[in-house]
């Protein structure tokens, strides 16, 4: 912005007096000491919303009063070196949906009509306050997804949300308004979830400045619940665009206080490391005395997202976001980035788009894998990006990871066999996939790429009959040693609890499974080679419970050597990822972020000397229980 890079971290704001209703009860006394203790604990933006109704209550009227309460709130912001980032379209919010009564069930992206009075409420209320230096950027809305179509309604289609979304994205420069603007759509859209909505994130992407992910997700093991947010955020870099983690969150009558400070501190930590550049979290306070006002009436655990109390008292998640603004101070992170990747994670283009006779019950699978096959790069501290098939795979990476992928277009199949030729490391773990029809790879050049031939019998999956699976190492593989043995839990349904029955034809056996059949297998091909896992490993993690760390990530590490890729910093305990962030000024900084319960004391390796943000030798780290330490590598 103004040609500095910037980095937001806030609050979605509602006051304490009202939530949603707090434009008729609007305190600017109250407000003020609201963001007094954001910004007492290194907060600078809000996230604010014009409530549709209150905002707009004809068609061609918006309500004064409602717009001088928000420009007070915008002048207390500027009081105090605070910025807000308003949301026009606000008509869902903490499990309700509500319409300005006149909007008489109209459609909101294809009646004609109704697109024009929102672009109209766009612009006029731009025109008030783009020129006002409180405002940060611009949201069009909140979760227009779950407001624009209900779950038992038909999707939106694609080329309406799109047109919609451009219209809008008109009205804020028509109204003047000059700073970012995303659609504050949550990036629910097909490439980043698997779903379709309607919401495209890579059409939409064309048109906004930032992408804004907002994450509720859970998960049954711990590990993949901390870094779902930064999985997300990875997905998001699909528009090409800065990646600010919108909304995420939890209510305090849902996890204990200490569990609250450690799931923000994860969450944090993760997703800077996993692309994102900006923080807002949901949000502001508690509302327990709002116990009767919907939607807390009837949701009423939605009283308690707050990272301060319905008094202004902080929460753990108030102190970790003030322990999160030190570190972003300390290290400059504006003038960071993130260090190179010569992993490659492939994302099928069966993930985000549908073919002829093709079933949107196999991308689960796809989404699933890949997060768990995430999880498994971090804890080998292995640096990996993601590299999207329909975007053609990068040609720059070293190492290819395929986890489970069952689908993939013939001619990224030929291009990865060619990066094999010229000297890469590619890796795919076989899978039936989860469902009944075409239960079997469909990639073409199998045999000859990994030197084998497939025992298939057709429509007929081999049953995993085993709970665990034991691979033992015939020979050395990166630094997994010949007698090694690594083990993986099995899980599944009756398609994918199967493994590939192979006959070497070229290639050597790696590892066998506990009844002599080959497990891995290797291929040199070229100056490359193709690596070849008979079982679905990360689908048995993705379907576990509390399972990581598995062995998988010691595949992946032994994968990393076979290539040659280089990892910067090495933490031999897996429950502690390490990664390196890069200050413009070639300074280089190691996140160690802990996965443990208890303190966990590590000593990093690394090819330089390690040393604390204040500047002392380190030989070891000591982390408190689901820490976070910053320490700086010096060459």
């Amino acid at each position: 912005m103004a040609g500095q890079p910037q980095v937001w971290l806030g609050a979605n704001f509602w006051s304490r007096t009202g939530g949603p209703l707090m434009w008729r009860n609007y305190s600017p006394e109250v407000v003020r000491d609201e963001l007094r203790v954001l910004h007492d604990h290194g907060l600078r933006q809000t996230r604010s919303f014009f409530y549709w109704p209150d905002f707009m209550p004809t068609p061609d009227t918006v309500d004064e009063q409602k717009v001088a309460h928000y420009q007070d709130f915008l002048d207390a912001h500027a009081e105090i070196g605070m910025t807000s980032i308003p949301t026009f379209l606000v008509g869902h919010m903490s499990g309700d949906n509500w319409d300005p009564e006149w909007r008489g069930g109209r459609d909101l992206y294809a009646d004609v009509w109704l697109v024009s009075r929102q672009a109209w409420f766009v612009q006029r209320m731009t025109e008030r306050f783009a020129g006002h230096p409180a405002v940060a950027g611009w949201l069009l809305s909140n979760e227009m997804p779950i407001y624009g179509r209900l779950r038992h309604e038909p999707k939106a289609p694609t080329e309406q949300v799109s047109a919609w979304a451009q219209l809008m994205v008109q009205a804020v420069r028509a109204g003047g308004g000059t700073q970012p603007v995303s659609l504050g759509d949550g990036a629910w859209g097909i490439e980043v979830t698997g779903v379709d909505n309607g919401f495209s994130v890579r059409e939409t992407g064309a048109m906004v400045d930032f992408v804004g992910p907002h994450v509720y997700r859970i998960d049954s093991d711990p590990v993949r619940q901390h870094l779902i947010a930064a999985f997300l955020c990875e997905l998001s870099a699909v528009a090409d665009k800065p990646v600010v983690l919108e909304e995420f969150g939890l209510s305090s009558d849902q996890v204990s206080p200490e569990n609250a400070g450690h799931y923000y501190r994860q969450t944090l930590h993760n997703s800077l490391l996993g692309g994102s550049t900006g923080w807002v979290a949901w949000n502001n306070t508690d509302y327990d005395d709002l116990i009767g006002q919907g939607p807390y009436s009837h949701h009423p655990f939605e009283m308690h997202f707050g990272i301060t109390d319905h008094t202004g008292a902080p929460k753990p998640p108030l102190h970790e976001l003030a322990a999160f603004a030190e570190v972003l101070e300390q290290v400059d992170f504006a003038r960071c980035h993130r260090s190179d990747a010569r992993a490659g994670l492939v994302v099928t283009e069966y993930l985000e788009r549908g073919y002829p006779f093709t079933q949107d019950d196999d991308r689960p699978l796809i989404f699933d894998t890949l997060h768990q096959a995430y999880a498994a790069a971090r804890e080998a501290d292995l640096p990996v990006g993601f590299t999207r098939e329909r975007d053609g795979v990068d040609a720059d990476c070293d190492l290819y990871l395929l986890p489970c992928v069952k689908q993939i277009q013939g001619p990224t199949w030929q291009r990865l066999r060619e990066r094999v030729a010229e000297g890469a490391v590619l890796y795919l773990s076989y899978t039936a996939g989860e469902v009944g029809h075409h239960r079997q790879p469909w990639i073409p050049y199998f045999d000859e790429t990994f030197g084998v031939r497939k025992g298939i019998t057709y429509g007929v999956v081999d049953e995993v009959t085993d709970e665990e699976v034991v691979f033992t190492f015939a020979e050395d593989f990166g630094g997994i040693e010949r007698g090694a043995a690594l083990r993986f839990r099995v899980s599944g349904n009756e398609h994918s609890r199967s493994f590939l029955p192979v006959v070497p034809d070229g290639a050597e056996v790696v590892a066998t499974d506990a009844h002599g059949n080959p497990a891995l297998l290797r291929c040199a091909t070229g100056q490359g080679q193709a690596v070849l896992c008979t079982y679905p490993v990360e689908l048995f993690a993705a379907r576990s419970t509390r399972v990581n760390p598995d062995d998988s990530h010691r595949l992946y590490a032994a994968l990393a050597e076979v290539a040659g890729v280089s990892r910067e910093v090495v933490v031999d305990d897996p429950k502690v990822f390490a990664d390196v962030v890069v200050h413009e000024d070639r300074r280089r900084f190691a996140w160690l972020v802990s996965q443990h319960a208890e303190h966990a004391t590590v000593s990093p390796r690394t090819t330089g000397s390690l040393r604390s943000l204040s500047g002392e030798p380190l030989s070891e780290v000591t982390l408190p229980p689901f820490g976070v330490e910053v320490v700086e590598l010096k060459s």
